[in-house]
């Protein structure tokens, strides 16, 4: 797909005429017919604002010419999995899971390794043949050849303890000890817990990165502990296979 298909289906799919979507850019209607008709395409600032506008990578305005990698996890990337930088806007380079607002969250290749293998091992891919595939893969990609210079001397790792402590320090009954918190998004666990007045509410904003983990009920029962935390609160729950029945423990503003 060319650009001038991209630009128009993104803004007649956000019900946006010409005139529309120029004055939300500050340009002409004219700029953008040509854009649509492929007179022209829009420089860099221009392509930046249609980014942050349609939630879309300047990879995809561009037509996508080329498959986006994340450069932590080796994950392809698609719009809906690229992260965001502090101001919001798209990096192209990360997935959600390893980059969230301007943060890395793996500082540990093998708690990376560990966490991918968890996801890849099935019918066709056994636990060995997919650490030994991570293991080749992940030294290769750039957010690992500059771990060192990327590193935040070990601030986020110290966050992610405090965190696991005062989880832990709330000694929930049928939980086991939390050891370890991953990066978890949130349109992947937002779950509708009911509440004793009948309704059914979501805690978490779909587009934002978490720290989390599942854990095994401790008393035999066929349902897990889910672990939700960021810098603003912490939220246990208990649910079924595949997240069903969930029921809120607790909901805990730090």
């Amino acid at each position: 797909m060319n650009t001038k298909d991209v630009i128009y289906g993104l803004r007649t799919k956000h019900g946006l005429s010409q005139d529309e979507l120029a004055e939300k850019l500050f340009v002409t209607r004219q700029a953008v017919s040509r854009w649509e008709n492929g007179e022209t395409v829009p420089n860099t600032e221009t392509l930046k604002h249609l980014s942050a506008l349609f939630k879309v990578s300047i990879n995809t305005l561009l037509g996508s010419p080329r498959q986006l990698i994340c450069q932590c996890c080796g994950m392809p990337l698609e719009d809906e999995i690229i992260s965001q930088n502090k101001d919001g806007s798209l990096n192209e380079d990360y997935c959600k899971w390893c980059y969230a607002d301007g943060t890395y969250t793996y500082h540990d290749m093998d708690d990376l390794i560990d966490v991918c293998v968890h996801h890849m091992v099935n019918e066709n891919c056994s636990e060995e043949q997919a650490r030994a595939y991570m293991e080749q893969v992940l030294p290769k990609l750039e957010y690992w050849k500059r771990h060192e210079e990327l590193g935040d001397d070990g601030q986020f790792d110290a966050f992610k303890k405090q965190l696991i402590d005062e989880i832990n320090a709330l000694k929930i009954k049928g939980m086991p000890r939390l050891e370890k918190l991953n990066a978890l998004v949130g349109s992947y666990v937002n779950l509708a817990y009911p509440l004793p007045g009948g309704l059914n509410v979501k805690f978490l904003d779909d587009n934002k990165t978490y720290l989390g983990n599942q854990l095994e009920a401790q008393d035999g029962r066929d349902r897990c502990f889910g672990v939700l935390a960021n810098v603003d609160f912490i939220l246990i729950s208990t649910y079924g296979e595949n997240g069903s029945d969930p029921e809120l423990v607790l909901y805990k503003k730090r």
